[in-house]
Formats: C-alpha cells, sequence, structure tokens
C-alpha cells in the first residue's frame, strides 16, 4: 500500500516555529520551538454548515469524506458528489455536496457540533444520537501480536508532524502482516482517525482487509466511528473504556489496548489475533 496523501492544499501552516526558553538544573537556553498548529474548520454539507471542529489544517478532503461517512451522514463514498476546501479567513470550510436523499436525512437529525481537542460528542442534543446503532462487522483478517509489534515499530517513523512538534496523534491502516500503508495525524484524535477512514474510502481500500492502529486512547467515538467505517480490528497504544468495550462486543470488533513492543491486551473478540 502507498501512502497517497492529499496533503496540505488549504495555504494555511501545519506548524510554526516559535522562539522559547528552556529552563533545566544547568541553566537557560534559548530555543526555536516546532508549535502545532489548530484551526477551525466547519464541515459544511449542501450550503448549510453542519459542524465545526478544530483540526490540524491538511489532508482536509479525507477528512470532510471520513467524518461523513464515520458520522453515518453518507454511506458510501458514492454518496459524496463533490468536495472542496476553501479558506475563510483563518479558518476553513469542507464544502460538500451529497446526495439530495442523503441530505434530506441529515436535515431531519440536524445538529450542531462546536468539536474541540479530544472531544467528540460536543452538541450533540439527543441522547439517541450519542448511541446511534452500528452494524455488526465483518469477519476481515486475523493478524499476528508479531505483525502488531511491527507496526508499532514502524509508526514513530511515519508520524513526520509528531516528530517535528510532539504534540498530535495518528491513525495507521495496517496490512495483515504488519505492513502501515496510510498515515493520518492531527491534533484531535477523531480527526485523525477520520481522516484514515477518509483515504481508505477515496482509495477504494476494504478496512476489513487489515486493523487501524492509534496513537490514543480507545473511546467509545472511536470504535464507533471505525466500526461505521467496516474496521474489524482496532489497535490502541493506550487504555479503553467499558462503553468502548461494550459496543465493541456487540458489533463484533477486535479491540487491543495497551499495545506495547512485549506485550498487548486483548479485551474483545480474540479470534482476529493469532496464537
Amino acid at each position: 500500500m502507498n501512502d497517497d496523501s492529499p496533503g496540505n492544499r488549504a495555504g494555511l501552516p501545519q506548524w510554526t516555529a516559535r522562539r522559547a526558553r528552556r529552563l533545566a538544573a544547568d541553566g537557560e537556553t534559548e530555543l526555536s520551538v516546532a508549535v502545532a498548529e489548530e484551526v477551525p474548520v466547519a464541515m459544511v454539507f449542501n450550503g448549510t454548515s453542519h459542524a465545526v471542529m478544530i483540526a490540524t489544517p491538511a489532508d482536509l478532503e479525507d477528512f470532510g469524506l471520513g467524518f461523513a461517512l464515520s458520522e453515518g451522514i453518507v454511506a458510501a463514498r458514492a454518496e459524496m458528489l463533490d468536495c472542496e476546501t476553501a479558506r475563510v479567513g483563518d479558518s476553513l470550510e469542507i464544502k460538500m455536496t451529497i446526495t439530495q436523499r442523503r441530505f434530506a436525512a441529515l436535515a431531519e437529525r440536524r445538529r450542531t457540533l462546536a468539536g474541540r481537542t479530544g472531544c467528540g460528542l460536543c452538541g450533540v442534543d439527543s441522547l439517541s444520537q450519542v448511541v446511534r446503532p452500528v452494524a455488526s462487522v465483518a469477519a476481515g483478517v486475523a493478524v499476528t501480536p508479531s505483525a502488531i509489534h511491527r507496526a508499532l515499530d514502524g509508526l514513530g517513523g511515519r508520524q513526520a508532524l509528531n516528530v517535528a512538534t510532539g504534540a498530535v496523534h495518528a491513525a495507521a491502516f495496517v496490512a495483515a502482516d504488519g505492513t502501515i500503508g496510510f498515515v493520518r495525524e492531527d491534533v484531535g484524535r477523531h480527526n485523525a482517525l477520520d481522516k484514515l477512514l477518509g483515504a481508505l474510502a477515496r482509495e477504494g481500500r476494504d478496512a476489513a482487509q487489515g486493523f487501524v492502529l492509534l496513537t490514543s486512547r480507545c473511546s467509545f467515538e472511536m470504535v464507533q466511528k471505525a466500526a461505521t467505517c467496516g474496521v474489524g480490528l482496532l489497535v490502541a497504544i493506550s487504555a479503553p473504556t467499558g462503553l468502548a468495550l461494550r459496543l465493541a462486543e456487540q458489533c463484533g470488533m477486535t479491540v487491543v489496548a495497551l499495545a506495547r513492543p512485549d506485550s498487548m491486551t486483548v479485551h474483545t473478540h480474540p479470534q482476529r489475533i493469532l496464537g
């Protein structure tokens, strides 16, 4: 698999250099620090603003498509008729055109989101919109622990923005043998996952034929987004939540958490982990 990223077409920097002073036991040092940038990004469907997220200004077409898919606004890439990014001052709009049938359905469940870094449910106006039904995931592939370890070993070198700033999350799609394909980064863990899911859909990849590796905790909405897009195996370097595991159990997803070079914890549906 090739990491075919649309990159940063917004014209806004993903990071900037700032002067700072480091204080240590042996004295003070002036230095230049790479700081990750985040900007408001409006998700606009058929001319109507639906959500405003705070995100890294890169891979925005992937972000829009992945958000639309993982939130159930569209069910397939074919229902996204057009997607373009527009700069509005220091903010951005992802302008998407979806089929009229999908837009009518969206209008009926209309909500206003105000996404913040680390928050994926801000602005949801009813409980039914939080725990929405998720279809069972396909059986997909089974992998060995060594494949997961291989992906863990290789991910750090693929996180260019995090290497520069130390401030962003990553989501990666990994083949069954542990080979990393697509990697997407963002200040928000939900955004990174949405960007990855959008990249997979844009390239016509079957999410069940590999696994998703997260550099964040495995929370409920991460499982929900991944399951909505057909991911059968989710691996996270941090811990899961109880609600996340209950949803994974219900929809047939395998969740592996606290993935480390020497260990990992398999929480649900262990049949996808060989040996």
